[in-house]
Order: structure tokens, then C-alpha cells, then sequence
């Protein structure tokens, strides 16, 4: 990775190498979209998506995928290619980034879902698929259980908050025998080695942050996420990780009218900021050598 401090994004871009990879991790709502656009504008590249509630093709507006505007302005791949009902894991997105990485355009991949990039920059673990059957039982087991399962060690490893990483960690228990952090810790050879792409994390301010996330999911009220929940909403299941996406569960109980527009809104954004600090948790816990990038930073 070239090594420079906080820079403006034109200077920032400037110092990119055209021939690596680029990776561009951030929490929602912090702009690391629009700094994949800028850097496919000027350097080109390909736009891969890495983030887990992108892959899914019932939601644009809810989870602020690119719109069909800015598709049309980069090449943009690994977006809403799945359906909700389809299986999806960091192992599947590894796969199906493997063939972009030796494609003849430059990948940027850009996402919010940390596991993503350790799976592709570390290695991961070659674990047993979970039979249909473990998981729809582990769907019905309360969190408090599934906790009660895991092992003090697996435990440390884990967002005990996240209800997904915690089944996972179940799943794998109990298809297996093993703990997912024996899983771990035999973890193959990586993708994408840490030092052959350029590799930013998108750093803000809590309290712009906070701002921002408030003015973006009002934003995708007035363009219809709505609209979007209704058309979900005959065929939706909140076991499903697609159904469960930041903001889909309050809309849907406003329009099952167990809340009001007002309440499902702040109830979503308190869910989407909550969520944005445990991502900005682990990309500072996890990604400390990366280049730090701030964009509301003043050119």
C-alpha cells in the first residue's frame, strides 16, 4: 500500500497506483461510494460490491445501492445479484470476487462488511456449509441461547450484539463439533495479500456521521422506500439476513401499523447509528494500518 497522511480526495487518488486493486472499507452512510465513483472516474476500474445487505436484490433504496444513474457511469458488479431466499456468505462473496480480481479492469472494492476484507486479505477458513435444517432451527433459538452455546473464546472473537455472527458461530458448532474460532485459526493463504492493493478506510466524525445517516434515511422516504417495503412485504421473513437489512424491520412494522411513519424513521435511524459504531469498532480495531480517509475534510 502507498503510505501518505490525511489527504483531500483529489490528492488521495492522485497517489493511487493504477494497476493495484483498490479496497475501500467505511461505515454506512460515510461516503465511501461516492470516493469508489471518483476514483473509477478518474483511474477506471470496476466497483465491487462488499457489502452483505447489497448482494440482495429486493432492496436498492432501503440499502442505498448505487442507483441505475451512477451504474451507468462505472462498471458496478456483486449488486443486488441475489434473491432473498439465496444463501450468502463472506465464503460465497470470496468466490465470486476471485474472477474480478484477475479480470482485465482494476477492481475498487468498496463496502461496509469488515468481513469481507479479512476474508479476502487474510484468508479464510474452509468450513462445512451448514445443513438447511441447523439453520432453520438456529432461527428459532433466542440470542441468549445461541451465547449461552458458544465457548468463552469464540465469544471474545464475535459483535455478541450482531445476532447473525452469533448463529453463525452456532451453525458451525453444531454442524461441525468444532468452534468457529478453531475454524479460524486454521485459516488458508489470502486472495489479495494486504500489501498488493491500495487499501483505505473511510474515518468520520461520530456526530457528521450521526447527521448524515438522519438526512440519508429521510432521503430514501421521500424516493420511495416505502414504496420498495411494500413490494417486500407479501414474501417477507425477518430470518432471512436479506430481510433483515438496517431500516427494513421499522418500516415494515409501520406498515403492518404497529408504528407511525415518525416512529419507524427514528427507531430505523437509532438502528443504522448503533450499527455504523460497531463498524467503526472494527475497522479501527481491525484495519489500523490502512489509510485513513475523511470526507468532509476541506480540500
Amino acid at each position: 500500500m502507498t503510505a501518505f497522511g490525511s489527504l483531500s480526495a483529489q490528492n488521495l487518488i492522485a497517489r493511487l497506483s493504477p494497476e493495484r486493486p483498490v479496497l475501500i472499507a467505511g461505515p454506512t452512510a460515510s461516503g465511501k461510494s461516492a470516493l469508489a465513483l471518483e476514483i473509477a472516474a478518474r483511474q477506471g476500474g470496476v466497483i465491487v460490491n462488499a457489502d452483505a445487505s447489497q448482494v440482495y436484490n429486493c432492496w436498492r433504496i432501503v440499502t442505498a445501492r448505487p442507483s441505475r444513474t451512477e451504474e451507468a457511469t462505472a462498471q458496478h458488479v456483486l449488486y443486488g445479484h441475489k434473491n432473498a431466499h439465496d444463501a450468502y456468505s463472506a465464503g460465497h462473496w470470496l468466490r465470486e470476487v476471485m474472477p474480478v480480481l484477475g479480470g482485465p479492469k482494476r477492481p475498487i472494492i468498496v463496502g461496509g462488511t469488515g468481513l469481507y476484507f479479512t476474508a479476502l486479505t487474510q484468508g479464510l477458513a474452509d468450513i462445512p456449509a451448514t445443513p438447511s435444517d441447523v439453520r432453520a432451527l438456529g432461527d428459532t433459538i433466542p440470542l441468549s441461547a445461541l451465547l449461552k452455546a458458544l465457548d468463552d473464546e469464540t465469544k471474545a472473537r464475535l459483535d455478541l450484539a450482531n445476532r447473525a455472527r452469533v448463529q453463525r458461530a452456532w451453525e458451525v458448532l453444531q454442524t461441525t463439533g468444532r468452534s468457529l474460532v478453531s475454524w479460524h485459526d486454521e485459516t488458508g493463504d489470502a486472495t489479495l495479500p494486504i500489501g498488493q492493493s491500495e487499501n483505505i478506510v473511510v474515518d468520520v466524525d461520530k456526530d457528521w456521521l450521526n447527521a448524515r445517516i438522519e438526512k440519508r434515511f429521510d432521503q430514501m422516504i421521500n424516493e420511495g422506500a416505502l414504496a420498495e417495503a411494500r413490494s417486500v412485504q407479501p414474501d417477507y421473513d425477518q430470518r432471512l439476513p436479506a430481510h433483515r437489512a438496517i431500516g427494513a424491520p421499522e418500516l415494515m412494522a409501520h406498515l403492518n401499523g404497529e408504528l407511525s411513519l415518525k416512529e419507524a424513521r427514528d427507531q430505523a435511524v437509532i438502528a443504522t447509528r448503533q450499527f455504523a459504531k460497531r463498524q467503526r469498532t472494527w475497522f479501527r480495531s481491525k484495519m489500523r494500518d490502512w489509510q485513513p480517509f475523511s470526507p468532509h475534510m476541506p480540500d
